[in-house]
């Protein structure tokens, strides 16, 4: 195989059309730059230079030689400008996933920011359930991923690097005529006669709502679900049911529902960004982690005030 370092000397003899002056080129000796031709010559089994008293000349070989390796070292040197392009975030790409909610909320003021400081980087965005996420990023078809997780559940796979960006308490919705909605401190097991609305049964979500209802001592009736949280608010005002919603889901509250946090604290949910360790770390992927930081600090707050 021809070597690259090889063919940049041969191109500079072509170029200079004598060795001293290549080697002055290249910051190398004149000696050194004869012998890359000659072990060149000895790797083709032909001459590529005819040498003359004032300089040297392409042979018949060199020339089609010459011709070739300008087209690989223009690519290589275009290749290597590209991947600077992506370091220097001038440029490449970031897929990234996340869970509605977040998309709505978080996302957004990390895309906008980042965007005004990388515009060259092409950003693309898909959402769904953390279960759905994950292995699209596992699979080398996402490179980010903002999920949620809850305390005892199953850690993140070692060949993903966690990043911890704000906890998302869940809170209580009932219909505004519910008994008990006038009461500013409710439990969990004040409402175990009621009928629940929640996200589909094989989320997570819907698994820590049960967890914590059987924790306050009951099961509750699940009579509807839903894992869209507008949907949620709607089954609640209308009766169907009482539901725990997380903080981010409740940016747009219903007039004819009403939020408690649960007595004596909240459940809650981390959110967290998750990118792949090692050598599948995009360039861009750091730079979008410090957005997200800055936009989860933006968005943390002293907790939802209770009416």
């Amino acid at each position: 195989m021809l070597n690259v370092a090889r063919l940049r000397v041969l191109k500079e003899v072509a170029y200079r059309g004598s060795i001293s002056a290549a080697a002055e080129a290249l910051s190398y000796t004149q000696s050194a730059v004869s012998q890359q031709i000659a072990t060149l010559e000895a790797e083709t089994g032909m001459a590529l230079l005819e040498r003359h008293p004032r300089g040297v000349t392409l042979t018949a070989a060199g020339q089609t030689l010459v011709g070739h390796a300008e087209g690989i070292l223009a690519g290589l040197d275009a290749a290597e400008a590209a991947l600077g392009a992506i370091a220097g975030l001038r440029g490449g790409r970031l897929r990234m996933g996340s869970f509605s909610t977040a998309g709505a909320t978080l996302m957004p003021l990390a895309i906008a920011t980042f965007r005004g400081r990388y515009p060259d980087v092409q950003l693309t965005l898909a959402e769904g359930e953390p279960e759905q996420v994950l292995p699209g990023l596992l699979a080398g078809e996402l490179d980010l991923a903002v999920l949620f997780e809850f305390a005892g559940e199953t850690p993140l796979p070692g060949e993903l690097t966690r990043v911890g960006l704000l906890s998302d308490p869940m809170y209580l919705a009932l219909p505004r005529e519910h008994p008990l909605a006038a009461r500013r401190e409710l439990a969990l097991e004040d409402l175990g006669q009621d009928a629940w609305v929640q996200t589909s049964s094989a989320s997570s979500c819907a698994r820590h709502v049960m967890r914590c209802c059987h924790a306050a001592g009951f099961e509750p009736q699940v009579a509807f679900e839903s894992d869209d949280y507008q949907t949620v608010q709607g089954l609640v005002a209308a009766g169907v049911g009482v539901a725990l919603i997380p903080e981010l889901a409740l940016a747009v509250v219903r007039e004819d529902i009403v939020i408690r946090a649960p007595s004596p604290a909240p459940p809650v949910r981390e959110v967290i960004a998750a990118v792949p360790a090692g050598p599948r770390l995009v360039p861009a992927a750091p730079a979008m982690l410090g957005e997200l930081q800055a936009a989860a600090g933006r968005l943390t707050g002293p907790g939802r005030p209770v009416e």
